[in-house]
């Protein structure tokens, strides 16, 4: 396993959905926002309850449509780079009045351990992105 993708149809225009994915808080958590700036080659260091930092490099934006980063986030802490990170990628599709929100993280296979602890690692995330989808999804349409 290699990627995961997930879509989701969210009833809000995509330049909303837009503005909640790239809002501090999606990316920050509990961190302090002083300074936040979503730009390519950022890095940005989240705070998320029960984690440690969740260090984050943004790859490409392409505004309203597409953004890419990032994270190792099977080893807290550190700061992504070749061989111990996945690629998260956004897309944005206009859908009637709503957004078909497409997202994959690809990379799996390449990343250390047994192919053991890169299925679990993929597996893991599963559930992750359906939380995290969801509630983007919710705090969209409120």
């Amino acid at each position: 396993m290699d990627r995961i993708e997930r879509e989701i149809v969210i009833s809000a225009p995509p330049e909303r959905v837009w503005a909640a994915l790239t809002a501090p808080e999606f990316w920050l958590d509990e961190a302090d926002p002083t300074g936040f700036e979503l730009v390519e080659g950022a890095l940005i260091v989240g705070e998320h309850r029960g984690h440690e930092s969740v260090p984050q490099r943004i790859e490409k934006i392409e505004p309203g449509r597409y953004l890419a980063y990032r994270w190792a986030n099977r080893f807290p802490s550190a700061e992504p780079g070749d061989g111990n990170s996945t690629l998260v990628e956004f897309t944005l599709i206009p859908e009637g009045a709503g957004t078909r929100l497409r997202m994959v993280e690809s990379g799996f296979a390449a990343l250390p351990g047994s192919a053991e602890e890169r299925r679990q690692a993929a597996e893991d995330n599963i559930g992750g992105w359906d939380a995290v989808l969801g509630e983007l999804r919710k705090s969209v349409e409120e």
